[in-house]
């Protein structure tokens, strides 16, 4: 074999193929790194040094933040009535069998009460005593089933100090708030103890994720047959303008944003306020603490104005009168102004800060027709000719009362249009 044909030394041999392979590996993880210096996908990150000269590179764009819009106010709106004033016509067309039903008679008026963030009504009577028959006037004492119909058509709860709450004495007047209780209805004016007769009635509402607390107040200048009705404090609030200014600011410690007072108060059939009513009304403008007086008694509507003072001093709305809600009384018996009473709305604005406002009070009317099943009708509806099956009222008894309630209130705060549903949440708070 010739010299240069000599198999080389095994240990040679072997280091040498140790030696190719690793070149080889070499070679193989250079190229894979270079790869993922330009593919899309590589782990490696090029840095600056591999962007040519005079290039900027591009960064990438910052999102802009959506602007969180600014809280909004929202509007509640209040309604209130004139007196629930249960005649023995009244009782008889609402009767059914085994019992009454009075939503028929207010089904007209509903989107006035029910689309309302919070209704609150004027009782003007109490309940006849569990176990006794039902009476009218003069003493009146009312079915069970009139508490349970006015919660059906929405009212949330009711002023409940007049001159007729004892009408059937003590045993009325506690189960009428028996009764109120367990249909889920609010009550102040009226007491089972001195200190619930003089306490204010909370509701809290809740609409579009804002909550309102309304603390509601009721008293009486008067008891049936002009008896002193301080005679009966343990059980009716007896008006007192010094003790209602005190008991608001006590309701607005305890976490009222507006406080509504409602007085009965006034002379029978007068269409403009008496002295009396004027020097109260004053009395709680100036003290700052009453937000609205909404009153009844007189049985017929009287001037709304908005006093000077009031809280922050913006002024105070004063209803003095809403006249009648749901009674027996029109010109057939009495004055022409009974047949028909106010639906005020109070839009109560609260800011995003929590502070809360009356806006606006505004009136619309509703009128009863007697002969027709006792039912009640917007009038503006009448005027415009909107029939109803139980109608009996003419266009010219129509327009005659409407220009008697147009001759007392104005058309300035006329507002004829219920408001538009509002979704609230009303909570009657215990005490």
């Amino acid at each position: 074999m010739p010299a240069h044909a000599r198999r080389l030394p095994r240990r040679v041999y072997l280091v040498r193929r140790i030696m190719l392979a690793f070149v080889l590996v070499l070679v193989v993880a250079v190229g894979a790194w270079a790869v993922s210096r330009v593919l899309p996908g590589g782990d490696a990150v090029a840095d600056a040094t591999d962007t040519p000269a005079g290039v900027t590179a591009p960064t990438a764009a910052t999102p802009t933040p959506t602007p969180t819009p600014d809280p909004e106010p929202v509007v509640f709106t209040l309604v209130t009535a004139g007196d629930v004033l249960p005649h023995a016509t009244v009782n008889r067309n609402a009767a059914i069998e085994g019992g009454y039903d009075y939503v028929p008679l207010m089904e007209p008026v509903r989107p006035w009460i029910e689309n309302a963030d919070i209704a609150l009504c004027s009782l003007e009577v109490p309940l006849a005593p569990a176990g006794e028959a039902p009476s009218a006037y003069p003493v009146f004492g009312a079915p069970e089933q009139l508490i349970s119909s006015l919660g059906a058509i929405g009212w949330d709860g009711c002023a409940t100090a007049t001159n007729h709450s004892l009408d059937r004495g003590v045993p009325g007047l506690e189960r009428t708030l028996e009764v109120m209780d367990a249909v889920g209805l609010g009550h102040t004016g009226t007491g089972r103890s001195p200190e619930e007769t003089v306490s204010a009635q909370f509701y809290e509402v809740e609409k579009d994720g804002a909550t309102l607390t309304l603390a509601h107040l009721s008293a009486t200048t008067f008891h049936n047959d002009y008896t002193d009705p301080s005679q009966y404090s343990d059980h009716l609030h007896a008006l007192d303008a010094a003790q209602i200014v005190e008991l608001a600011r006590q309701a607005r410690a305890g976490g009222a944003d507006i406080v509504l007072f409602t007085p009965h108060w006034g002379q029978e059939y007068w269409d403009e306020p008496d002295g009396l009513q004027q020097d109260i009304a004053a009395t709680l403008a100036a003290s700052g603490q009453v937000d609205l007086v909404l009153g009844g008694h007189s049985h017929v509507p009287q001037p709304l104005v908005k006093l000077d003072g009031g809280p922050d001093g913006g002024g105070m709305w004063v209803g003095y009168s809403m006249g009648n809600f749901l009674s027996n009384q029109d010109e057939k018996c009495c004055d022409i102004s009974t047949a028909t009473g106010l639906l005020l709305r109070s839009d109560i604005t609260l800011s995003p800060d929590g502070d809360a406002t009356v806006t606006a009070v505004t009136w619309s009317g509703a009128t009863i027709d007697t002969a027709g099943r006792q039912r009640l009708y917007s009038i503006q509806q009448l005027r415009d000719g909107t029939t109803f099956p139980d109608l009996t009222l003419g266009p010219e008894r129509v327009q005659a009362r409407w220009a008697d309630l147009e001759a007392v209130m104005g058309l300035d705060a006329y507002l004829p249009a219920p408001p538009e549903p509002g979704g609230a949440v009303v909570t009657v708070v215990p005490r």
